[in-house]
């Protein structure tokens, strides 16, 4: 158990438990097979997509996605928070299953609203297009208090003037922080594999990847609250891995940095 009270399961000592033995290459030919389709072809045409029950908690790592109201959504239909929803969500965990001595629930995902208190019990939430992001005071109060209570929150898939939208629900929740841009060098990059590029290209829109933190008390050497990636889409990667839609070595290293996410984010 860590300092936040949640269970690491698989009898992990410390990360020299969880790196043993593990090659650095990610093999993606374990996770099955996918429709052949494009990423801009296979949109649902709804709201949003058929979400089944929470599965509940036990201890176990569990991945666990933002749900919020789209101020705008996707030109090519479907809800802004769920886009790679749900094969992102259920292909990383099984690179985490295989690469790593954690043993996280590989039967489903979760999806959370930020008010609600069953959010609490899982350290490691996953917010999708910000640039598209509404939230009700509630929410804001709701991801405040998760933040500060010890939450760990990655933001994904969002470029340009999204920022912005972004940027002003974050200073709604966190008013005393500020986004702080970090490097290569950052520790988060180191957690588990050394990725010492994670400048990991967008795989649908020419941007140059940037890296931010929220940290406790501004400052980088402390606690991060929350790991931003802008002008990135690492979903995209782990949603389409199956399928060979993009380069195996682009999708190794987006898997690597959600691995190291999550590692990090547990480890803190």
């Amino acid at each position: 158990m860590n300092r936040h009270g949640w269970i690491l399961s698989g009898g992990i000592a410390g990360t020299a438990a969880l790196c043993a033995g593990v090659a650095v290459t990610i093999h993606l030919a374990g996770l099955g097979s996918e429709p052949d389709a494009s990423p801009q072809s296979a949109r649902p045409s709804a709201a949003a997509p058929p979400q089944g029950a929470n599965l509940q908690y036990d201890g176990r790592f569990i991945f666990a996605r933002i749900r919020y109201g789209s101020g705008g959504g996707r030109s090519r239909g479907g809800a802004s928070w769920a886009h790679d929803y749900p094969q992102a969500d259920r292909h990383l965990p099984r690179i985490v299953s295989e690469v790593s001595s954690l043993a996280p629930r590989l039967d489903g995902s979760n999806v959370f609203d930020l008010d609600d208190p069953e959010l609490l019990r899982f350290p490691i939430a996953y917010l999708s297009e910000p640039g598209f992001w509404s939230a009700t005071d509630s929410e804001i109060q709701g991801l405040r208090q998760y933040l500060l209570k010890g939450g760990f929150l990655i933001v994904d898939d969002f470029e340009a003037e999204q920022w912005h939208n972004f940027a002003a629900n974050m200073r709604r929740a966190l008013p005393e922080h500020e986004p702080i841009e970090i490097d290569g060098t950052h520790s988060i990059f180191d957690s588990f594999f050394h990725v010492p590029n994670p400048y990991v290209a967008h795989p649908l829109v020419r941007v140059t990847p940037e890296f931010y933190g929220y940290f406790e008390d501004n400052d980088p050497k402390k606690r991060m609250l929350a790991m931003v990636n802008f002008n990135s889409d690492l979903a995209e990667y782990w949603e389409w891995s199956p399928t060979g839609q993009f380069s195996v070595d682009l999708t190794n290293e987006a898997y690597k940095l959600g691995v190291n996410y999550i590692i990090y984010g547990l480890m803190r």
